[in-house]
């Protein structure tokens, strides 16, 4: 299947009691990575870039242009989105330019009425290209490219309010923070996102930091109404462990290792790469998308 906005497939998701993957890529061998998975799996997937990894990629079209290319030569046939993470404004305005398939609005830390209008203007320039959007009320806790915040909890009414924006689906903080949890984290709070799906029935609700919560609480809150998780530190984490083992079996085969020409940055960065598949394809299963293609 072609690159795709994401608003059908998440929709079907929340329709049907699963969700998608929403994967941040950092650079050329991590889309891979998350491409190889989805097909493996036959599972629809977002491909994200925050800003940062945006920049780092060299700027969004270029981003934009690796996932498209590499979906077409990898012949991946289940449905991609490529999507903006975490963006602000001006970045939301650029990527709807450029072409992304979709993207998220982060108007979080801005007051609640200029969030609603900025969202309201994101969601008239990119629907009229086709582009889904997702926007967030609240703040996620941890930090993501320079936003932090607590970890609050959405206000029901501000999540009301942005629903009748006309985005696609929402971010909504239910006790997430991105990054590691730390050993005292509360858990989610289930209670609080089965009060804020009440409120907007049906609607696609977004998880983020969704590297480290336990598997049963991602399943309780795909039962409330999740269709979509982020991931990325999780991915990192297992990138940085495969190639970190790499490193120290080098040292101690060097003579072995050199001989094989496992200096290439090709063969040297395999492991980890294979290492961000397999960390894409187990998150895969337990969002339940796979086979959803």
């Amino acid at each position: 299947m072609a690159i795709v906005s994401a608003e059908k497939f998440v929709a079907a998701a929340r329709e049907n009691g699963y969700a998608i993957g929403g994967f941040n890529t950092n650079n050329l061998e991590w889309t891979q990575a998350i491409l190889r998975a989805a097909e493996a799996k036959k599972a629809p997937v977002l491909i994200q870039t925050s800003m940062g990894a945006g920049k780092y990629m060299g700027g969004y079209k270029t981003a934009k242009y690796i996932i498209e290319n590499l979906v077409e030569s990898m012949n991946i046939t289940v449905p991609v989105a490529i999507h903006l993470d975490h963006g602000h404004y001006e970045d939301a305005l650029e990527c709807i330019e450029v072409g992304y398939t979709s993207l998220m609005f982060d108007g979080s830390h801005l007051p609640i009425a200029e969030n609603l209008e900025k969202t309201k203007e994101v969601v008239a320039l990119a629907h009229a290209k086709g582009i889904s959007v997702e926007a967030e009320v609240g703040t996620i806790g941890g930090e993501e490219d320079g936003i932090v915040g607590a970890g609050e909890l959405a206000p029901i009414e501000d999540a009301v309010a942005m629903v009748k924006t006309g985005i696609d689906f929402l971010a909504a903080g239910i006790g997430n923070i991105h990054g590691p949890y730390p050993a005292n984290w509360a858990g989610l709070d289930l209670d609080h996102l089965k009060k804020l799906t009440e409120a907007v029935p049906g609607f696609p609700i977004v998880l983020h930091g969704g590297s480290g919560i336990p598997d049963d609480q991602i399943r309780a809150a795909i039962k409330l109404g999740v269709a979509k998780v982020n991931v990325n530190t999780e991915s990192q984490q297992a990138f940085a462990a495969a190639t970190r083992q790499f490193a120290k079996d080098y040292e101690a085969n060097e003579a072995e290792y050199e001989a094989k020409k496992l200096f290439d940055p090709r063969k040297f960065l395999k492991p980890g790469i294979d290492a961000v598949q397999a960390a894409v394809e187990e998150r895969i299963d337990v969002f339940g998308s796979a086979n959803k293609a």
